[in-house]
């Protein structure tokens, strides 16, 4: 197994967006078709594809769920989504609705216990969203900032059969200033889950790096604003994954 290039459609309004740190203000709009976006990503190879929606995750229940269910049925691979799914309902509606995994970040920290039912209950199906600023937790779509290291949040699911963990910079996040890829490594050193970078990839070599480090328990990385800039051609990013 090679490591996972996730290609990100974040969705605000229903367009495909990149924003700057996490901030909403600072909205970047790249297209008003996101079935389209998810289409060409699987003509370049993707086999994988990471969907926010970013309206979710501040609202705290899904905003963007057409546009959603519209990308799950176009895109022939797996589909990882995230953005304020915090009930076991909602969590349930996505997998009946064909997604891959579903990734929680706010109530992973404030309902720790819901992860776990989750996981138990979708085998594979969870990732827990670790997003960090200056190597504290951030939440509710990194608005708030709490006291609890990222370290210690991702062991305390160690033994509850998540998937993954999503691990993002939110201070170079949408900023193209490089992946954090030595806090990405240290984190996959530190715990027994596979974890997928996230935050500021500004290149090939980001994702040569990264996939150096696979062996260390790095299972994929996310990239945006990169290919829809034009810095990172997603079928040479995929190539280089494989090739590690």
């Amino acid at each position: 197994m090679s490591l996972i290039v996730f290609p990100a459609i974040d969705l605000k309004g229903g367009q495909v967006v990149r924003l700057a740190e996490g901030d909403m203000d600072r909205a970047t709009v790249y297209g008003d078709d996101p079935t389209h976006q998810a289409m060409l990503f699987a003509e370049a190879g993707a086999q994988h594809l990471h969907v926010v929606d970013l309206d979710g995750a501040f609202a705290g229940e899904s905003v963007n769920g057409e546009a959603v269910q519209a990308i799950v049925k176009a895109f022939p691979g797996h589909v990882q989504l995230g953005g304020g799914i915090r009930k076991a309902e909602n969590v349930e509606r996505w997998f009946d609705l064909g997604v891959s995994r579903v990734v929680i970040g706010t109530a992973a920290l404030e309902n720790p216990d819901f992860v776990r039912d989750m996981a138990k209950a979708y085998p594979g199906g969870i990732v827990v969203a670790v997003d960090a600023k200056d190597g504290m937790v951030a939440t509710r779509g990194w608005a708030d900032v709490s006291d609890v290291s990222v370290e210690d949040l991702a062991r305390r699911f160690e033994d509850a059969g998540v998937a993954a963990l999503l691990f993002t910079d939110v201070g170079r996040d949408g900023l193209l200033k490089g992946c954090n890829v030595p806090a990405t490594v240290d984190l996959a050193r530190a715990v027994r889950i596979p974890v997928i970078a996230s935050g500021g990839v500004a290149g090939i070599g980001d994702i040569h790096m990264l996939a150096l480090h696979h062996q260390d328990g790095v299972e994929g990385v996310i990239t945006g604003r990169a290919l829809y800039d034009g810095r990172l051609d997603l079928a040479a990013a995929l190539s280089v994954a494989a090739a590690a």
